[in-house]
């Protein structure tokens, strides 16, 4: 008996040493790597922004739609990303206030959700621009891209619209202080979140992969039917098309680029999401929670990372477009 109660006092003190340990990991994660992700993010969106607003772009449908998603991916990363930073300093005013918690969680679900589709937009509309279909690359067009933005952006308004009823501050029980105050409230933002995240990746993978077809299609086409340009005015055109079908090319690639970067860090948060929709009515022990909360706030980061990369990603991925 003495044995088993001594055995039982040791183990609860490794767990409680253990709890400790990843309880000071997670706040160290929260207080400098957010640091890091906001000031490498924000300084990307905005050079991202400065660069996609030239004259030069502002006719491409898919160059707008990067523009819009830098915008987007900012705000993500200025409503999302300060919060947590000052939680590492316990002077965050989203866990206590009303206001503030309700407006950053209908934010953050929103811009971030609205960040990828934009990206997948671009994509398509790279399909449609490459297809051999007239029909199709008459679709790809500045009118039927803000279009697209401006439905999406209502849609995901309306999802996270509960939002505004059921986050409230102060909460013990939850991810984070500022949450769904019931387990439903949890289950549909963590789910709708998901799903919006989840859902554009596929079919991104998609859409790229047949951009790439159309590509190597029309490159086989023109190779065979390649002839001698005698005229100078003609060398002239074939020189522009040259330009036109290289800028193509290099957004092609720092859209396929985008994707797999979006896939490994978008796949923590929705595979986390999906696992507190599924625990969230479960009691747990205090080590559980613990890890918990660092995967939580791990996979939030690496999430908040994905809305600071697209800057980096053009620039190195993007050739001479950037």
């Amino acid at each position: 008996f003495i044995m088993d109660q001594l055995n039982s006092t040791v183990s609860s003190l490794l767990d409680a040493n253990l709890i400790a340990t990843i309880d000071y990991i997670t706040l160290q994660l929260v207080r400098y790597f957010s640091i890091f992700i906001f000031l490498f993010g924000s300084i990307g969106n905005i050079l991202n922004v400065l660069v996609l607003s030239q004259r030069a772009f502002r006719s491409n449908p898919c160059a707008v739609l990067f523009l819009f998603s830098s915008v987007v991916n900012f705000i993500a990363i200025l409503s999302g990303l300060l919060s947590r930073i000052l939680s590492g300093w316990g002077a965050d005013l989203t866990a206590t206030n009303r206001f503030f918690c309700k407006l950053r969680g209908f934010v953050v679900n929103i811009t971030r959700s609205v960040a990828i589709w934009y990206i997948l937009f671009a994509i398509i509309d790279r399909w449609l621009l490459s297809s051999p279909s007239l029909q199709h690359r008459q679709m790809s067009s500045l009118k039927n891209a803000k279009r697209a933005m401006i439905i999406s952006f209502i849609v995901a308004i309306l999802i996270f619209s509960h939002v505004i009823y059921c986050h409230e501050p102060n909460l013990i029980n939850a991810p984070q202080k500022c949450y769904g105050i019931t387990i439903a409230c949890q289950f549909v933002t963590d789910i709708s979140f998901m799903l919006l995240t989840i859902v554009p990746l596929p079919l991104m993978l998609m859409f790229g992969l047949m951009t790439v077809c159309n590509i190597r299609q029309s490159r086989r086409q023109v190779a065979n039917r390649g002839t001698l340009m005698v005229r100078n005015t003609m060398r002239v055109n074939m020189n522009q098309q040259r330009q036109l079908s290289k800028q193509d090319h290099n957004l092609i690639i720092m859209l396929l680029v985008q994707i797999i970067i979006l896939f490994i860090l978008s796949i923590p948060l929705c595979s986390q999401k999906l696992y507190s929709a599924i625990v969230a009515d479960r009691t747990s022990s205090a080590l559980q929670d613990g890890i918990d909360d660092l995967t939580y706030n791990l996979a939030q980061l690496l999430h908040f990372l994905a809305n600071g990369m697209p800057f980096y990603i053009y620039t190195l991925a993007g050739g001479k477009v950037f």
